[in-house]
């Protein structure tokens, strides 16, 4: 399989994928949009200003092509995004309806594809350097077949087809752990019954997106119910994932890192603190490193502002506890 995405990085650099390109800025409609269009970018600074990484220390990836797309979604699909319509249903944003589709590919699908080569490059540098963060990514409503939940390419099914295309000898087994708010009803759809891929998904049961179908096809299920705190929230992740480690042996952990369990997310609907969530993506890399299991990181859901701030301050405490190492940082 020929493909541009899977670059090569220089020891200076960090297996943390970026480009500005990931951000959306579409003629202001995407401030109408309950997520946060630069919350990418906002990491990435706040990482910076941390001292950890800049511009020359992160691996930046190339735009997902038809070609790489078409590993895993149909020529159907990729052509109904050539509708406006089509992809204004998807991103749940009426008013892109009426915008010329060359600007709806240039605005918002262009960083969507920029997003999705980076997870696909995070699942390789993942497996070299043991542990791989994405910035962006994490669109687990979109299959194959059909996008939703304003995700329009399927990042998580595309990382792990290439990781089984590119390393058969290495990589047999894959485990999803899901920890956005949201069931991820996308990839649920694209393995179904695929004996090499384990899923947990841990979601809140009364939000989007109501998959009773997908839900079949999660090997191990928690369902949260409305403003669930960090003591149940972090006991059940706690729990469930090590039993999925005794019932499963990944090669590869793919971690959906979503935030929009925060309290106040208007759409997550939980109740964990910020240090709740620091905790968890604590306690997934934890676990994952102490069974020497490679883990790639997706950033996921999270709609609101504070998110960002968040998400920079636990990879920062990744690095603090030992979890993730790169070249010195510079503090």
């Amino acid at each position: 399989m020929e493909t541009s995405l899977y670059l090569d990085i220089t020891p200076e650099q960090w297996p943390v994928v970026y480009r500005p390109e990931y951000n959306v800025r579409f003629l202001g409609l995407e401030k109408i949009h309950p997520f946060d269009a630069g919350k990418w970018g906002n990491i990435f600074k706040l990482l910076k200003t941390a001292g950890l990484v800049d511009e020359s220390r992160i691996a930046v990836p190339n735009e997902a092509t038809k070609e790489d797309l078409l590993v895993v979604h149909t020529k159907k699909y990729l052509k109904s995004l050539n509708c406006s319509f089509n992809v204004a249903a998807i991103a749940e944003v009426p008013p892109l309806c009426l915008v010329p589709n060359y600007l709806v590919q240039r605005g918002y699908l262009r960083p969507m594809r920029y997003q999705t080569g980076g997870s696909i490059l995070a699942g390789k540098l993942a497996l070299e350097r043991g542990w791989a963060i994405n910035v962006g990514g994490g669109f687990h409503h979109c299959s194959g077949s059909k996008g939703g939940g304003f995700c329009v390419y399927a990042d998580i099914t595309l990382l792990i087809h290439f990781v089984f295309n590119h390393h058969p000898r290495t990589v047999q087994n894959v485990m999803i752990v899901d920890l956005d708010a949201h069931q991820g009803n996308g990839y649920q759809r694209d393995f179904k019954d695929n004996p090499n891929v384990y899923i947990i998904d841990v979601y809140n049961k009364g939000i989007y997106p109501f998959d009773g179908r997908a839900k079949d096809y999660i090997n191990r299920k928690v369902e949260l119910r409305h403003f669930t705190e960090d003591g149940e929230y972090l006991d059940e992740v706690a729990k469930n994932f090590d039993e999925a480690l005794r019932e499963f042996s990944p090669q590869l952990i793919v971690y959906n890192a979503g935030t929009d369990i925060l309290k106040g997310d208007p759409l997550g609907c939980l109740s964990v603190s910020p240090q709740g969530i620091i905790e968890r993506d604590e306690l997934v890399f934890r676990k994952a490193r102490a069974h020497n299991i490679p883990i790639v990181m997706l950033t996921s859901g999270g709609y609101l502002k504070k998110t960002a701030r968040i998400i920079a301050t636990s990879i920062v405490n990744l690095h603090e506890m030992g979890l993730i190492r790169g070249p010195p940082p510079r503090y």
